[in-house]
């Protein structure tokens, strides 16, 4: 079964629903490869990451606990494989790839995670498409990184 690197930017769009045409048609194309069976890859601190923002957008009173709710359902359906070994990677092909290509080590564990696997990469964050792009990382449902 075909596997892709599910960045919480795109994820993010399914809960919040915002953002320009683009990006959300690009999130729902993500979320509508589940249908084509691919199986979404994560790194050990994704959940954390979506939970953060969660919790932040719940107290600034941009989601409710009833949307919150819904997206925890939608994310419980999804197949997701977390990768147990983000934390081994951190201080070795992550933290170069963060400091190579400056961006973040979260970041950088997303790229470092389909550099392993040898899969593409869904994610919105320019930065990190920059950083993807510069390594020949494909990222998902682009013909041409370029």
């Amino acid at each position: 079964m075909p596997s892709l690197v599910l960045d919480n930017s795109v994820a993010m769009r399914w809960c919040f629903k915002d953002g320009n045409e683009t990006d959300l048609s690009y999130a729902e194309n993500v979320l509508d490869s589940v249908a084509a069976d691919y199986t979404f890859l994560v790194p050990n601190l994704w959940h954390l990451e979506a939970a953060n923002v969660l919790v932040r957008a719940q107290k600034r009173e941009w989601l409710t606990i009833e949307q919150m709710h819904e997206f925890l359902d939608l994310v419980g359906q999804l197949p997701l494989s977390v990768d147990n070994q983000t934390a081994k990677q951190a201080m070795s092909a992550t933290i170069l790839l963060a400091s190579e290509h400056n961006v973040s080590a979260y970041d950088a564990a997303y790229l470092e995670l389909a550099v392993r696997y040898q899969i593409p990469l869904a994610t919105l964050d320019v930065d990190l498409r920059k950083a993807a792009n510069k390594i020949n990382v494909p990222i998902f449902g682009i013909a041409d990184n370029g």
